[in-house]
């Protein structure tokens, strides 16, 4: 790619920007008697604000990524990540983003909150980005283009080439949003920061760590980037309470190990048995721990797991999605309930309920 200027992209104000100093920003040494924070006193185990920049966290994520712990941003879930790009990079009402759908829903959102403009290119068919629209809708105002890699809601990996192409061809940051990565045998596209400097790549501890509850999440960036980041976000976006829980599960690796095997594993046995099914007409290739199945009446089956107490989602008015309801992958009990209660789904009222003759 050509030479990079991050500057150039970065809102004129946010780089003009004097963060707010906290006191734990501050005074970076140790003491006996800290009276700078206007905190409680009285031990309570909560007592005092949790370090800003969670450099102890930081530091065990760094050993297990293989990242440079200057190149690690940890916000309240990915989608701090990614309300923060919108927020650094693009000046409302004058640039915009770009997404892909079918695609996780918050990339939207957050630009429409921002009064961002968003620009759709969708997939192509067999859920891949072309390459060559992307690279001919942007221009000097593109500020991010935001890649769902394993995708949500299809499950499949976008293939690296085209990840490469776009990170060497389009003007602006590329944020991958590798939240299913772990389920997936692709590499992480950490391996490609050191060669793209406009690359953002986003983890998150909800899936296969199982901390959905803690709210974590993980930017990988270059360290001009995550600086950046770093100067927009409130002072305590990581609470005392996710910091410590984060480090217990990272002490756990063969824990997070064994459930993603666990997934991995069911993940197979639930696609053969829902293919098993004469109303399911196709499942889709899945690298996540979700499967997208499309059936001849995704209303109806939805309708009829929610009166059976199995919540699934149903995604067919979503482009390139029609008749698909998305399975998340659950334990092996829960999957055996779902295939049970599939066995006896009963058809033949749901195409009456519908007016669809048989």
């Amino acid at each position: 790619m050509s030479t990079f200027d991050l500057n150039k992209l970065v809102r004129p104000n946010i780089i003009k920007l004097k963060p707010y100093s906290s006191a734990r920003s501050e005074f970076k040494g140790t003491a006996e008697v800290f009276l700078d924070a206007n905190e409680n006193p009285f031990d309570t185990g909560l007592n005092r604000y949790p370090d800003p920049l969670q450099w102890k966290l930081k530091s065990q994520i760094a050993d297990f990524e293989g990242v440079p712990i200057e190149n690690i941003f940890l916000g309240n879930g990915s989608d701090e990540a990614i309300d923060l790009l919108v927020r650094i990079f693009c000046e409302p009402g004058e640039d915009h983003i770009i997404i892909l759908p079918p695609t996780y829903g918050m990339y939207q959102v957050s630009a429409d909150i921002a009064n961002v403009e968003i620009r759709p290119v969708q997939l192509t068919l067999d859920y891949q980005p072309n390459v060559d629209g992307i690279l001919a809708s942007a221009n000097e105002n593109s500020k991010i283009l935001f890649i769902c890699s394993p995708n949500n809601p299809t499950g499949n990996n976008i293939h690296l080439d085209k990840i490469r192409a776009l990170a060497q061809g389009f003007p602006g940051i590329v944020a991958i949003d590798e939240a299913y990565m772990d389920f997936s045998s692709q590499p992480s596209c950490t391996g490609l920061l050191s060669e793209f400097p406009n690359l953002v790549v986003m983890q998150t501890f909800s899936k296969a760590w199982g901390l959905a509850g803690i709210r974590l999440g993980m930017a990988f960036a270059s360290e001009e980037i995550i600086h950046y980041f770093n100067k927009v976000k409130p002072p305590y976006n990581i609470n005392q309470l996710t910091q410590t829980a984060a480090l217990e599960a990272l002490e756990n690796k063969a824990q997070q190990e064994q459930m993603v095997r666990t997934i991995i594993g069911q993940r197979a046995l639930l696609q053969q048995y829902l293919m098993s099914l004469d109303f399911v007409e196709r499942i889709y290739p899945s690298d996540a721990n979700f499967l997208l199945v499309k059936v001849q009446d995704p209303k109806g089956t939805y309708q009829y797991l929610v009166e059976q107490g199995i919540i699934v989602r149903d995604r067919s008015n979503v482009a390139l999605c029609d008749g698909c309801l998305r399975i998340t992958v659950g334990t092996p009990e829960e999957n055996e309930k779902l295939v049970q209660a599939l066995q006896i789904l009963p058809r033949e009222d749901f195409a009456l309920d519908n007016g669809i003759t048989k």
